[in-house]
C-alpha cells in the first residue's frame, strides 16, 4: 500500500505551494484535522478560516474571497461539501466561473465506520452536471500533487475529490497529469478497462491476473471526470472486443455513463461497475465495503468474462 493517504499529499502540497503563493487561503468546516487542513493552519493560521459546521457559508465566503484575487480551497467530507453546499456553489461559484478550489474528502465508501451519512456515492454525478466546474478523483498520492498544482494554475472552480485512506501507489513524481486526459497506466489489446480512484489498483490487479491466461487488458485512468478528451478515450477503445468501466459511485452519472455517452452506437459491447443505485452502510474495514458492493478486481475480471461470451 501507499505511504501516504491522499488526504496527507494533499495537506502538503496545499502548505508546499502556500510558502509559493500568497493567494492561496485554505478554508474548513469543523473537519480540519480529517481533511489535512491543520497544516495549513499550522503554516499559515492567518490565512486559514475555520467556519464551523456550515459549509453553505463556507462556499459563499470563499466567493467572496476569490473575487478579493485569492485562490480559496474550501474542505469538508465529499458528501457534505457537495450535499449541503450545492445552492451556493452552483449560485455563487460556478454562475459566475469562479476560481474556488471545492476538496470532498472521505468519498464513496472509504469512510466505512460512519455509514450511508458520510459516504458520497453521487458526489460525480451531482458535480459534473454543473457548468463551469472542473471535476477531478485521483488514483494515488502522487496524482494528488499533480491535481493539487494544477488546480492552482486553473482559472475557474474544481472540485477534488479524494479517499480517506492510503491507497497503493500507482505513479512516481515524474508523472505528467493533464485536466482532461485520460491516462492509460497498463497496455493491452484484447479488452479495456476505464477507472478512477481506488478503482484503478483493482483494474491493475484483475489485468495481471487476466494476463496469465492469455487475456490482454488494457488499463486507462479517467482521471480527470470533466472535462474528458472524448478523442482519446475512443482512441483506447480501438480494437478492443470489449470495454469496462470500475469506480466507486454509483452508476448513475458517473464514469460509466461518461464512456457510454462518448461511444455511443458503437458495437463494441461494455459493462459498467459501480453501486447500484445504493446508498453505503458501515462496516469494520473498507475492504469489506469495497467486496460488498462489487468493487474488486474479482467482480472486474468477471466482467471480462461475460463480455468474452458476448456475441
Amino acid at each position: 500500500m501507499g505511504t501516504i493517504s491522499q488526504r496527507e499529499a494533499y495537506g502538503k502540497t496545499l502548505v508546499r505551494l502556500g510558502k509559493e503563493n500568497e493567494r492561496i487561503v485554505v478554508l474548513d468546516a469543523d473537519l480540519c484535522k480529517s481533511t489535512m487542513g491543520i497544516l495549513f493552519e499550522e503554516a499559515f493560521p492567518k490565512r486559514h478560516f475555520e467556519m464551523g459546521i456550515a459549509e453553505q457559508n463556507m462556499a459563499s465566503f470563499a466567493a467572496g474571497l476569490s473575487l478579493t484575487g485569492k485562490i480559496p480551497f474550501i474542505n469538508s467530507f465529499a458528501v457534505f461539501v457537495t450535499g449541503r453546499a450545492y445552492d451556493q456553489i452552483r449560485q455563487s461559484i460556478c454562475i459566475g466561473s469562479l476560481n474556488v478550489k471545492i476538496t470532498g474528502s472521505s468519498y464513496g465508501l472509504s469512510d466505512f465506520g460512519d455509514g450511508a451519512t458520510h459516504q458520497s456515492v453521487e458526489d460525480i454525478a451531482i458535480m459534473r452536471a454543473i457548468p463551469n466546474m472542473t471535476v477531478l478523483a485521483p488514483a494515488d498520492a502522487a496524482e494528488t500533487i499533480k491535481m493539487v498544482e494544477a488546480a492552482v494554475e486553473y482559472e475557474g472552480p474544481v472540485y477534488l475529490r479524494l479517499n480517506r485512506n492510503p491507497l497503493p501507489d500507482i505513479y512516481d513524481e515524474g508523472y505528467d497529469f493533464q485536466i482532461g486526459m485520460p491516462s492509460m497506466v497498463r497496455e493491452g489489446s484484447d479488452f479495456v478497462i476505464f477507472a478512477h480512484g481506488i478503482l484503478v489498483y483493482e483494474a491493475i490487479e484483475a489485468a495481471n491476473a487476466l494476463n496469465e491466461e492469455g487475456i490482454s487488458v488494457r488499463v486507462v485512468n479517467v482521471s480527470s471526470l470533466k472535462p474528458v478528451d472524448e478523442k482519446e478515450i475512443k482512441r483506447f477503445c480501438e480494437g478492443m472486443r470489449g470495454i469496462v468501466t470500475a469506480e466507486e459511485h454509483s452508476i448513475i452519472g458517473g464514469l460509466g455513463d461518461i464512456v457510454s455517452a462518448i461511444m455511443k452506437g458503437s458495437s463494441i459491447p461494455m459493462e459498467a461497475i459501480g453501486i447500484h443505485d445504493q446508498f453505503g452502510q458501515s462496516a469494520q474495514s473498507y475492504r469489506e465495503l469495497l467486496e460488498h458492493y462489487g468493487l474488486t478486481s474479482k467482480e472486474l475480471i468477471e466482467a471480462i468474462r461475460r463480455l468474452m461470451r458476448w456475441k
